[in-house]
């Protein structure tokens, strides 16, 4: 996103979290998802604020920019984090506080997430750790640690009350992967 585009939903901002900074991956820093980056001030903010990489400057959570997400959703408190990729939602977790998301009303809410994503072919994916979860509308689904040059996809077969969705990691080669777009 535009810096200058942007609009952060009002009385929201990054005050005290750095939460960000920990549970994303930065090729520009050579920072690797779930560690603190060597630039993070925790609690406080960026020490390169000024000269941060272009990922760092066009990102911002789903909490700071989508009013739907209610003040539970604070990254600070919550210990996770939303984001937005495509038609994907990702929860990204605090590596130490894995269960988090499973606790209530959080668990609530992201199966209603799903269930509307799967609606429209969307996906609800949980980074937990090192591995992903697919959040489906009738179930979880481990799929694991996700490499580079692999992708997300949903898959749909018939089952004896209608279809049924799936979701499975794929390598760039595999034909179900033409047009996908792997998590940030």
């Amino acid at each position: 996103m535009d810096e200058a585009t942007v609009e952060l939903v009002p009385g929201r901002s990054c005050a005290g979290c750095t939460l960000c900074c920990k549970l994303l991956r930065i090729d520009e820093l050579e920072k690797p998802r779930h560690e603190w980056c060597i630039h993070c001030a925790v609690g406080k903010g960026c020490k390169i604020y000024e000269a941060r990489p272009a990922p760092c400057r066009a990102f911002y959570c789903g909490w700071l920019v989508n009013d739907w997400l209610g003040a539970h959703w604070q990254p600070a408190k919550s210990r996770m984090m939303i984001t937005a990729e495509g038609g994907r939602l990702v929860i990204h977790v605090d590596p130490g506080r894995l269960d988090a998301w499973r606790k209530e009303p959080f668990y609530s809410e992201i199966k209603k997430w799903a269930a509307a994503a799967a609606r429209n072919r969307g996906q609800v994916i949980l980074w937990q750790g090192k591995d992903l979860i697919a959040i489906l509308p009738d179930r979880e689904k481990h799929l694991g640690p996700l490499r580079d040059g692999q992708f997300i996809v949903t898959t749909e077969t018939r089952g004896p009350s209608g279809p049924v969705l799936d979701m499975q990691i794929v390598d760039a080669d595999h034909p179900l992967a033409a047009g996908r777009s792997k998590p940030g």
